[in-house]
This record gives C-alpha cells, sequence and structure tokens, in this order.
C-alpha cells in the first residue's frame, strides 16, 4: 500500500472555515506574517498554517479568503481535488508560484488533522508508526559584517546546540575557522537555487571551497551547479544536499546527480499526496531526509515536528522551537531532542 493510501480515504466533514492572522518580528530582521486557515466540522477543528513570504497576500487573503466553497463532505483525496479547482489567490498573482504551494498545503494539512480528529486519531496511529525524539539545530544569519559571534552566543546559553548557517560571500577565512572550531555546524545552507529574493547568493567558487573544506562534515545545501563549482561539487557530492528545488519525486528525479540526502519543506509540496510520495521514494531508494521550517508562527511548527518525529528524527532538523526564531530568545528555551506527546490527536505533537 502507498504511504499515501493510509490517509487519502480519510473521511472528512466541513461545515465552516475561518482565517487567523499571526504576526511577529524574527531574529533574521524582517516582521513575519502567516494565516492560519481554520476548519470546522462535526464538532472538531483542523489547523494549518499558510507561510507565504509577503505580508500584502495575507492581508489579501483576510480580504477575501472566506468566500470559497468548501462546506460538504469529502474524503482527504477528494479534498485535495477539490482545491485544485480553486483559485487560492482570488485573481491575484502571487510573487512567487511556489507560493500557491504555500496556501495549498495551508488547507490541506489542516484537512488531515480534522479528518484524524474526527476519525478520533493521530498520524502515527493512521501510518502505524511512532513518534520518536526530535533532533533539532538551530538557523541563523551571522551578523554583518559575519564574526561569527551569534553563533557563541548561542553556545554560550547551550553548549550541545547545533546550527544550520547560511554562508556568503561576506565570510574569511577566520569566521570559517572560529565556527568550524565549534564542531556545531551541521549544515551550510549556500542559497544557490534562489533568485529573485532578499537570500539569493551566486555562485561563489572561492567560497563553495572554502566551505567545503572549512567544514568537512558538514551538509553543503542548495549550490548553484555551474562550470566552475561543479567539480568541486562532484568531488563532494555525498555531502550536497537539495532544499529549494524539492517539490515532488519528478523535481528529485531532476537533479543533477542522485542525492544522498534532502531537506524535506511539507509547505513546498503544496498537497499530502506530493508528499508522501516523495516521502515514499527516498525511503526506498535510500536517500536520507531532514526537516526544515519557514518561520511557522503557529500550528505550521508542530506539524513539522510530527512529520519529522515520524520519518526522520534522528537528523539535523531545521525544526527548532519557533522561540529560537524570536528577536530576544528567553533563557529556558526547550533543548533538543524534543520529547514526543504523551497524548496526541490529529497532526499535534
Amino acid at each position: 500500500m502507498r504511504l499515501y493510501e493510509h490517509v487519502a480515504d480519510l473521511d472528512v466533514r466541513i461545515d465552516d472555515y475561518e482565517l487567523a492572522w499571526f504576526e511577529r518580528d524574527t531574529s533574521s530582521g524582517f516582521t513575519r506574517a502567516s494565516t492560519v486557515v481554520v476548519l470546522h466540522g462535526d464538532g472538531e477543528t483542523g489547523r494549518g498554517e499558510d507561510v507565504t513570504y509577503e505580508t500584502e497576500a495575507h492581508e489579501r487573503f483576510h480580504d477575501v479568503g472566506t468566500n470559497l466553497a468548501l462546506a460538504g463532505e469529502y474524503t482527504l483525496d477528494s479534498f485535495s481535488a477539490h482545491l485544485g479547482d480553486a483559485d487560492l489567490f482570488f485573481g491575484g498573482e502571487p510573487g512567487q508560484p511556489i507560493f500557491r504551494n504555500y496556501r495549498q498545503w495551508a488547507f490541506e494539512s489542516a484537512a488531515l488533522d480534522l479528518a484524524l480528529r474526527q476519525a478520533d486519531t493521530d498520524l502515527a496511529e493512521r501510518l502505524d508508526r511512532e513518534y520518536d525524539p526530535v533532533r533539532f539545530v538551530v538557523s541563523t544569519r551571522l551578523e554583518e559584517p559575519p564574526t561569527g559571534d551569534r553563533v557563541l552566543e548561542w553556545l554560550d546559553r547551550d553548549p550541545d546546540l547545533e546550527f544550520k548557517l547560511d554562508p556568503t560571500s561576506e565570510w574569511t577565512d577566520d569566521v570559517v575557522d572560529r565556527l568550524a572550531a565549534t564542531e556545531a555546524v551541521r549544515t551550510l545552507d549556500l542559497k544557490g537555487q534562489y533568485h529573485g529574493t532578499t537570500v539569493d547568493q551566486p555562485a561563489d567558487p572561492e567560497l563553495y571551497e572554502r566551505i567545503v573544506d572549512g567544514f568537512p562534515e558538514a551538509l553543503i545545501e542548495d549550490p548553484e551547479v555551474t562550470d566552475e563549482t561543479r567539480p568541486l561539487l562532484e568531488s563532494n557530492v555525498e555531502r550536497v544536499t537539495w532544499d529549494y528545488p524539492i517539490r515532488s519525486v519528478e523535481t528529485v528525479e531532476e537533479l543533477p546527480w542522485e542525492p544522498e540526502s534532502l531537506n524535506v519543506k511539507p509547505s513546498r509540496f503544496g498537497s499530502v499526496e506530493a508528499l508522501f510520495d516523495t516521502l515514499e521514494y527516498c525511503r526506498e531508494h535510500g536517500i536520507e531526509m531532514y526537516g526544515g521550517g519557514q518561520f511557522e508562527l503557529d500550528v505550521g511548527r508542530e506539524h513539522l515536528h510530527a512529520l519529522a518525529s515520524l520519518f526522520y528524527p534522528d537528523a539535523p532538523n531545521d525544526v527548532a522551537p519557533k522561540a529560537y526564531n524570536d528577536p530576544e530568545p528567553s533563557d529556558d528555551l526547550p533543548t533538543s531532542p524534543l520529547a514526543p506527546p504523551s497524548e496526541s490527536q490529529g497532526l499535534d505533537w
């Protein structure tokens, strides 16, 4: 049985829905807005988070987003098909095409949450799996100009923390040496697959060599493969991993070479089916997985924890609890690994 078939035929009744606005400042220097889709039905509530990176898109969503005809009785699969016929941006055009997947995931994850609750079960039981403790890393950009002080300050708080960092061309040999000496860096996101965003980092062969040589055990995420960078990357292929392009089985098969590991961000897939098919494909092909986040402000982060707990609990998951993204984090933050809940329902974790 396909993994998706374990949930595809779940019955889900939707009576009505509403949208909830969330907003907070982040440690990366921008104000994050997100929308939680709240589905009501048969005395239960299911929730899913839209992580679109445009405040204006969320504002328009709240202006006109409750006009969808969603009430009815479905299976999870037929609800997904129903969504496929809907314009979730209501005649507008998102700033990036991937935002359509983000919004679809909000509705589909809310429907899965609701269907599981209406069936009085949780995702682990439905998939015949168990929730395991979730290892996480802290994702952060360095200060400008980069020194590494931010990482050292985090380690002063908790010497056992691990990190996912975003190198830039401003990283010097001294910065790399200082960070490597901590032995706490697990993933380095080169941002080479991003184009037209505020986090673009064009291919920089000198930076790539500095990073690959300076962190010989770390994963190298989302490089840009060019004639200049390909030789270095191909000689370290076992450490090269991908994030931004991964949205389906087909996108995995289109990579420059068969990967040994991938970053799985559920919102990028849009549908539960696309996500579950990719999880299954990776398992069958021996591809390691780790989870990634999108500055979720509410229930979306819990959903990441639930999925990581079931499929890749021991990986360097970029799913630190959302309090780690606060501009001034508190002193009583959860530590890694996160313990699973003693009781759960729906997609709660």
